[in-house]
């Protein structure tokens, strides 16, 4: 290998033996250069270098741009018709292996399952406060098929979280409770645009109570209160840039919604209001005439759920009539966004639903001529609330169901996650303090959760 001094002293290595080679490798030089003359390609490598070793004086950069000039004359010669052939070829072979991804991945599975926790100790803390440890486990599930014209879409949402707090007293509570299954299936017959058959299930696993100083009331458990939707319409779906958007409209939707309590958990719990409320009896006072006369009188746990989830009626004289289910006709519209960047994920869904029936008759007018000289006091106090013998329930009035789920996932196996609920159905009634006393009227829910755990996505 030969050097040269250049004016500030330091050796600069010049690699004639790339040169060297190509000349002595005739037959390697001609594959890259089919159509040009062996001789001719011999005699302009020697010729570079003769010029080169001449001029070695000269800037390295001269030689370098003289060397790269006789590559760039020889590639020139390439047959460009070959080159246009195997391009058409990769083209075409690249077509065939996107064609066949396409197809393994009709089939498409993803989510998040994690698993929130967090405690608090205190010692002769002197601002107050109770020791207390926190866990909440979650799961988001999303299976997708789609193929051709068909798209089967189904998302399976939940969460249960319970609190541990030092106390005699209820020392568990309940801190999120929710199950959420929905499925979509649908027929493209036109760009981006389905006709849809949707069904979906919600309900909670456990009872709920309203925790307060000494009894707490159950106001909710399993299927008490529950949503079904079965509905038909178009549902549009588009996908751009990571972002995953569905509408949904349907002018043929049905509801029922549920405030079921079985004859044993009826009475069972019954039995505990009664004592909660009756403080001087025991169970040995409790009888089966004692839970008939409540029963009777709508005071029994199956009555009151009822009451509060809004599936009773009302007869022609005002009466309330009280149900296990309510079903409904009317309109329904759902609305989600789904987007991922590398590690980070949101997913928000609204929901809407309105019944197309009238408000009804005048429940309260109907009370009043039952009852003359009473008021609204009265009728709130006889367990009255709505006006209209629809509970409130009539075309216009949305039950809106709104979440929204960040995630955030690091190290692997370390998530962040914040979820938010918002919910308002007419007809639903809950009860809080006002001026001192419970008040039962329709109020919107919401719920947050912000935590960081161990969290895994897919």
């Amino acid at each position: 290998m030969l050097t040269f001094d250049t004016k500030s002293g330091t050796k600069v290595l010049l690699f004639f033996e790339i040169c060297k080679f190509i000349c002595t490798y005739e037959n390697f030089f001609v594959i890259l250069c089919p159509n040009f003359d062996n001789k001719q390609i011999l005699y302009s490598m020697k010729n570079i270098i003769n010029r080169a070793l001449v001029a070695k004086k000269k800037s390295i950069l001269s030689l370098s741009l003289c060397l790269f000039a006789a590559l760039s004359l020889c590639a020139q010669e390439v047959d460009k018709a070959k080159v246009t052939a195997n391009a058409e070829a990769a083209a075409k072979a690249g077509a065939d292996l996107q064609k066949l991804e396409q197809a393994e991945k009709a089939w498409k599975f993803d989510g998040t399952v994690g698993l929130n926790a967090a405690a608090t100790g205190l010692v002769n803390w002197a601002a107050g406060g109770k020791n207390n440890v926190n866990g909440i486990a979650y799961a988001k599930l999303h299976l997708l098929y789609h193929k051709n014209a068909i798209a089967w879409e189904t998302n399976f949402d939940t969460d249960f979280g319970l609190t541990w707090i030092q106390q005699k007293e209820d020392p568990f509570q309940k801190s999120s409770d929710n199950i959420k299954l929905a499925t979509k299936f649908g027929w493209e017959f036109h760009k981006d645009f389905y006709l849809t058959v949707l069904g979906s299930f919600q309900s909670q696993y456990a009872l709920g109570r309203q925790y307060q100083d000494g009894y707490n009331p159950i106001i909710s458990k399993w299927l008490a209160p529950s949503y079904t939707d079965i509905s038909v319409g178009i549902d549009y779906k588009h996908s751009v840039n990571g972002a995953d958007f569905s509408v949904y409209l349907s002018p043929i939707a049905g509801r029922i919604t549920t405030a079921y309590t079985g004859n044993t958990w009826n009475e069972r719990y019954t039995k505990e209001m009664w004592l909660a409320n009756n403080t001087t009896q025991t169970e040995a006072d409790w009888t089966p005439a004692i839970y008939q006369e409540l029963m009777d009188k709508h005071q029994d746990l199956r009555s009151m759920l009822q009451n509060g989830q809004g599936t009773i009626g009302y007869d022609q004289d005002g009466n309330k009539v009280y149900r296990n289910a309510r079903a409904e006709f009317g309109l329904s519209f759902k609305g989600s966004i789904a987007y991922t960047y590398k590690d980070f994920k949101l997913s928000t869904t609204l929901a809407l639903f309105t019944p197309y029936q009238g408000k009804g008759y005048n429940v309260y007018e109907k009370w009043l001529e039952k009852n003359p000289g009473k008021g609204r006091d009265d009728y709130n106090q006889a367990g009255y609330y709505f006006d209209y013998s629809n509970n409130n329930r009539y075309f216009g009035n949305f039950d809106v169901d709104w979440d929204v789920a960040l995630s955030y996932q690091f190290l692997k196996c370390l998530q962040v996650t914040l979820q938010t609920s918002l919910k308002y159905y007419p007809g639903t009634l809950i009860a809080a303090e006002e001026g001192g006393n419970p008040i039962e009227r329709e109020r919107v829910q919401f719920k947050g959760i912000i935590g960081i755990g161990v969290g895994y996505s897919f």
